[in-house]
């Protein structure tokens, strides 16, 4: 294991992470972790664990490492969206070409529905993107 541990490791969960502080310096060269906080990237909410005071720069570090992890999650919102519209196109050609009946039959309503409230979401954001561009 690399000498170069961070100061820091954070447990995803859910919500944001719970946060350790890496310790190394014992002398029986173990890690150490322990817990000094819950951060949470939904609300920016950062809880100290236990009556711990957190320091300005536990709390720097916290908040930079939600700032990335949001802009991780946004970003793999755009890749599943993305994903979604080349299963999309893979669902068109099935159907197409490759689709029994009795399948078709089993999934063409929910698919319709789905694909229906898709696009109405869509033309209604649209519609509102180019309402504001026109308004300024």
């Amino acid at each position: 294991m690399s000498g170069d541990l961070p100061e820091y490791y954070f447990r995803v969960r859910e919500n944001g992470a719970a946060v350790f502080r890496v310790d190394t310096g014992n002398r029986q060269r173990r890690i150490d972790m322990d817990q000094i906080a819950f951060a949470n990237i939904r609300n920016g909410e950062i809880r100290p664990q236990g009556n711990r005071e957190l320091s300005q720069g536990d709390l720097d570090e916290i908040r930079s490492w939600m700032a990335a992890r949001r802009d991780i999650l946004a970003a793999r919102d755009l890749d599943d969206i993305r994903r979604a519209i080349d299963h999309l196109n893979l669902t068109a050609q099935w159907a197409q070409s490759k689709a029994e009946p009795d399948e078709l039959e089993a999934i063409t309503d929910e698919l319709l529905l789905a694909m229906h409230d898709l696009r109405s979401v869509l033309v209604r954001k649209k519609a509102d993107r180019l309402q504001e561009q026109s308004d300024g």
